[in-house]
């Protein structure tokens, strides 16, 4: 496997990806639909960019030819039940369609932990259906379920360190929720090892981190890791679900992609843990990287450039 296509490699995974591939000495090509978006990528030798739409069986099937594999990406955490069917079903129908014509046989999938027909989200829901639908298709396919992705560009602990900045309270929706985090990097590490192991080919691995912790004590460590109030980080207020309710609503009408959304609390109804029933990283070889090891090096720097800032601000006014 020595020429990959990657859909969605702009992306916080995506990028991490290709910087893992071109260390394992793969020319990889980068499908986007906007080549801004991959300034970072450019960088890297042995990396080529596409800017085109690539949701139709044809167009992938031209991309993919000429390549060993596809990684498949691409995926989106808000939307409506149709946005989600678009994206994590149609898209891997037309994938499919497209390997199957091209001869392009060998995917590696970035599904979800807790994707289910029966859970209650429609984002989980959307990504079983997705699984199912390449599953179904009898090309040599490996899944990932990851648990949520933590690493220096993540939009999870990042966005509550940044919170804990500007509010001195932090009220919680869904607060004792539990996940289990992974490092980036071992994804990265995860999908590379897929590619050049044919023995991964038919099997579903869950991709967690080595400790559970409950979204209230992840907000926490945020704060401390960042440096905010001492290093205490903000007070965590957990609000009821008749609240939590109210709160995903109004950051669903607020302009942008919301911080939460009533799926989102329809998600965290199920533990995003590792199920026990499936292999897990270290059947990849990979140690999973705790989350006291990684996130201070990266948190503890967004605290130290907040502090800066304020500094100046304060040195200003005399």
């Amino acid at each position: 496997m020595k020429k990959i296509l990657i859909l969605g490699g702009t992306g916080f995974v995506g990028r991490h990806v290709c910087e893992k591939l071109v260390e394992a000495q793969c020319r990889v090509t980068v499908v986007t639909r906007r080549r801004s978006n991959a300034q970072h990528l450019l960088m890297l030798p042995m990396v080529d960019v596409i800017e085109t739409p690539a949701h139709d069986s044809a167009s992938l099937a031209g991309l993919l030819a000429g390549h060993d594999a596809v990684v498949n990406l691409i995926a989106i955490l808000h939307g409506s039940e149709a946005a989600f069917e678009k994206v994590h079903v149609q898209l891997p129908l037309a994938l499919a369609r497209a390997c199957e014509a091209s001869g392009v046989r060998r995917i590696v999938h970035i599904s979800a932990l807790g994707a289910s027909l029966d859970s209650a989200s429609m984002y989980q829901r959307s990504k079983a259906r997705g699984e199912a639908v390449l599953r179904g298709a009898g090309l040599d396919l490996t899944v990932l379920r990851p648990s949520v992705i933590f690493g220096a560009e993540d939009k999870f602990l990042n966005t509550f360190a940044r919170l804990q900045q500007l509010f001195p309270v932090i009220p919680l929706a869904g607060s004792q929720a539990r996940f289990q985090p992974v490092w980036v990097e071992d994804v990265a590490r995860a999908v590379v090892h897929c590619l050049q192991t044919p023995d991964t080919i038919g099997q579903i691995y869950e991709a967690c981190g080595p400790e559970v912790f409950t979204l209230k004590q992840l907000v926490e460590l945020a704060g401390r890791y960042a440096g905010i109030k001492g290093g205490k980080g903000r007070t965590v207020i957990a609000l009821p679900d008749a609240l939590a309710r109210v709160q995903a609503r109004l950051m669903e009408l607020a302009p942008g992609e919301p911080l939460l959304s009533r799926d989102n609390l329809n998600a965290m109804k199920t533990d995003n843990v590792a199920s026990g029933q499936l292999p897990g990283l270290q059947a990849l070889g990979i140690q999973p990287a705790a989350l006291a090891a990684i996130g201070p090096t990266y948190l503890g720097a967004q605290g130290l450039r907040s502090g800066l800032t304020a500094k100046r601000k304060t040195a200003g006014r005399f």
